[in-house]
């Protein structure tokens, strides 16, 4: 009998209507009791599949007795139980009339499928005019976690009501919130639904009330208002994004933003996104037409912290906007395109429109747009880029060269069983808005023969370099060759032993590993001099560069050498779970002669002994993480670097963070440059999540410049959490620009689970600042007439 089933898609209003706002992303319910509204039907079936295979079921209906009235209708009575695909109704007693389409089920009607659990009093309807009434419900939603109930559901067809209906992702023994509705009216061919008077309930307390608004109840995208965005700030006032999605076609979108600060005045952004079967696209920007803050507060432009004016400081133009496109286009199966395109009015903008240090960590913005392939033995690209000043401190002298263009390939395969022949080449030419430039060709073919066994491993490589220029005349009067080039051979011996044995601490079994390396390199020295250097840079000594055969980033200097590296690492592996619970590994290059080749204003690498190079790890249990490097140099009897990274875990979510950088000025000359440049950096940086209590913890970081004596970032706040609400409170003091100008902020976050939540994001920020405080991001979604999701690249518009 399958008239009763016509009913069921209520369920769906139910389940898609109440919690519509509700973050799909996973939820930490730890604390929830375990509790259920509408406990698991033990005469019921799994409820496996879902609805688009039920449709296709037949459906099969059974009870105790069956009989017949003179009024032409069959009644059911004692266990009477439906079921089609995963779909299961039972009830006491059941009528329908074939002839009317008339049908009542009464006495503790039950339903479940693969989404919900539903208990109910009576429900009645008519067949063939598709209209259905459930009394007196309660639900509770099985794929994510729900609960409600509701005096009445009605549905005629496509339409439907829910009246005096509720939703909560509490346990109905800790009520926090709960949201009710006076009546909700759900259309389920539009995907829509109208709330007319919702409240939203804090225990028993209303904190919010909504006479009328319309949301979605699928995944269909549509065109609308989003939710707007609201904040305050000493720089921008008031600040009000209004979000407009435009669904424009199933495999592409567009969302316009109009925004008004207080401070500033009205501006406007965009964004438009596509995907097609070979690739995917998203290009945005924002537009301020009269930026009013730098005309009526000039002095936060052209001061520092301190007051004092700015050498060479101006005030960004009136008319200020940004500038975004990614794309990615595929060409077969080893080939694409990419584009990565960035833009801004001015050097401020960055830090202006930004709330954290990422807004001006990078002094400029990089373009990259190119074809780019990979095979099995290969891969290869030719692109181009540019490089635009994004910090007002700086001038164009300090921003790279830009490439236009820059073509590569690099290839690497086995020949004749024991050998290995490749090539890397790049040709490219730099230009600069300041700098004369000109064009490179870098070719680097080498053959080595790797070999190796079970224990050991043995490579000998030799490489032949080639390096030439095309100057542009300027550049070639100050170097005195306009097609300068340098050519010279490059010897390496790689080769390492493995030991290892079966060992016991403290009782636990490990097994304990010995990995001696050494690493030869012998490159002949030739005058470069006469090369200019365009992207060339000595790398920050590491262990990495232990083992390479050029301590420079790009092909404008090769060093010269004749060195070699000894090095060793031994591991602590548990034999129970495969772990390393200890890595340490140290290493030295010992120079047999002065590299002579140098980069301008860089001191030359000495003969003798390079620093020592240490790093450890140390895991001794799965609570403890301590991870520390430190290079010791002997000529000067210090340290080059000291790090110390180490974490603890306290309960199930509790984590303590303890971190230490220090990194002496490697170029520092004594008894030459002032004392106060011998250190580059010094840091310490503090951060914690400490569990009080189940349901209280505090969180905090410091973040200190030893070297500066200043603050960089210190936070402290506290929170507390239950089943399904959680509110956060803390405070921020952090650096807001360049200059050194530090802000104050005090942030309050109210989460209902399940829901969303109200205030600002204080999670984003600590997700930022404490390592290992993993939590997933939250976010309000709120009633709004649109929604917006991916775009889907298939022809089809169904959801």
């Amino acid at each position: 009998m399958r008239p009763s089933f016509r009913l069921l898609p209520l369920s769906l209003c139910i389940a898609m209507a109440l919690p519509a706002h509700a973050a799909d992303e996973p939820q930490d319910w730890g604390l929830c009791p375990i509790e259920d509204v509408v406990p698991p039907f033990a005469d019921a079936p799994p409820a496996t599949g879902g609805a688009a295979l039920r449709i296709q079921q037949p459906t099969d209906i059974e009870g105790d007795a069956l009989s017949a009235n003179e009024a032409g209708e069959s009644i059911f009575r004692g266990n009477v139980a439906l079921s089609r695909g995963d779909q299961f109704l039972r009830t006491d007693t059941m009528t329908y009339n074939s002839e009317t389409g008339n049908y009542v089920a009464e006495g503790s009607v039950r339903y479940q499928d693969s989404g919900m659990r539903i208990v109910a009093e009576r429900a009645e309807g008519n067949q063939e005019a598709d209209t259905h009434t459930i009394h007196d419900l309660r639900y509770q939603l099985t794929q994510r976690r729900g609960n409600g109930g509701a005096e009445r559901i009605e549905m005629h067809g496509v339409k439907g009501a829910l009246v005096g209906s509720t939703y909560s992702t509490c346990p109905p023994s800790e009520r926090a919130w709960e949201l009710r509705a006076r009546r909700i009216d759900v259309n389920t061919e539009e995907g829509m639904a109208v709330a007319r008077g919702a409240t939203l309930r804090i225990g028993k307390v209303p904190v919010l009330h909504v006479p009328w608004f319309m949301f979605p109840v699928d995944d269909r995208r549509r065109t609308g208002l989003l939710y707007p965005s609201i904040s305050m700030s000493s720089r921008n006032g008031f600040d009000w994004k209004q979000p407009i999605y435009l669904n424009l076609a199933p495999n592409y979108d567009a969302t316009i933003t109009p925004r008004i600060m207080t401070k500033r005045g009205g501006a406007l952004g965009g964004e438009f996104r596509w995907l097609y079967p070979d690739g995917r696209g998203q290009v945005s920007g924002n537009w301020l037409p009269d930026d009013a803050l730098p005309r009526n507060e000039p002095w936060r432009y052209l001061n520092d912290v301190a007051g004092n004016p700015i050498p060479g400081a101006t005030l960004p133009d009136k008319n200020r906007g940004q500038f975004l496109l990614s794309n990615l286009h595929g060409l077969g199966p080893s080939w694409h395109t990419r584009a990565d395109v960035g833009w801004v009015s001015d050097t401020h903008y960055l830090e202006d429109f930004s709330n954290s240090s990422l807004g001006f960590s990078s002094y400029f913005l990089q373009s990259t747009a190119g074809l780019y392939g990979r095979g099995l033995h290969w891969d290869a690209e030719i692109s181009a880029s540019h490089a635009q000043l994004a910090d007002y401190t700086l001038d164009e002298n300090i921003l790279p060269y830009d490439r236009l263009p820059r073509a590569a390939l690099n290839w690497s395969q086995p020949f004749a069983r024991w050998f290995q022949a490749g090539l890397s080449a790049e040709a490219v030419r730099f230009q600069h808005e300041v700098f004369d430039a000109g064009s490179r060709i870098d070719i680097k073919p080498f053959v080595s023969m790797p070999l190796e066994g079970a224990s050991w491993f043995l490579t000998p490589k030799v490489a032949w370099r080639y390096t030439g220029y095309q100057l542009d005349r300027d550049l070639a009067a100050t170097l005195g060759d306009r097609s300068p080039s340098r050519s010279l051979p490059i010897y390496s011996l790689d080769a390492g032993l493995f030991f290892d044995r079966h060992t016991e601490v403290g009782g636990d079994a490990y097994l304990h590993t010995l990995e001696p390396r050494i690493y030869y390199l012998n490159v002949p020295y030739r005058d470069q001099s006469g090369l200019p250097q365009f992207d060339t840079n000595p790398m920050t000594f590491s262990w990495g560069q232990l083992f390479r055969d050029n301590r420079y980033t790009g092909a404008d200097r090769q060093t010269d050498a004749n060195q070699l590296t000894l090095a060793v690492t031994s591991r602590l592996i548990s034999e129970e779970d495969g772990r390393e619970r200890l890595t340490a590994s140290l290493g030295q290059i010992q120079y047999y002669d002065e590299s002579r080749v140098t980069t301008p204003g860089e001191i030359p690498v000495e003969r003798g002994k390079s620093a020592w190079v240490a790093d450890i790890g140390v895991a001794p249990s799965d609570r403890w993480s301590i991870n520390a490097a430190y290079q010791w140099d002997p000529k000067l009897r210090g340290q080059d670097l000291a790090s110390l990274r180490a974490r603890y875990l306290f309960g199930d979510s509790g984590v303590a963070n303890l971190g230490y950088r220090y990194r002496r000025n490697t170029g520092f000359r004594p008894g030459v440059d002032a004392p106060d440049s011998k250190d580059l950096l010094e840091q310490v940086d503090f951060s914690f999540l400490y569990p009080v209590t189940s349901n209280w913890s505090v969180v905090g970081r410091y973040y200190y410049s030893v070297l500066d004596k200043k603050e960089l970032e210190t936070i402290a706040g506290v929170q507390w959490e239950s089943c399904c609400l959680a509110i956060r409170l803390i405070g921020r003091r952090y650096v807001r620009n360049r200059t050194g100008d530090l802000n104050n902020s005090i942030m309050l976050e109210f989460e209902l689970k399940g829901l969303g939540s109200a205030g600002q994001d204080t999670e984003r920020i600590l997700r930022r600042g404490i390592l290992g405080y993993e939590r997933d991001d939250l976010y309000l979604v709120p009633p709004s007439h649109a929604t917006r999701g991916s775009v889907d690249p298939s022809p089809d518009p169904s959801p």
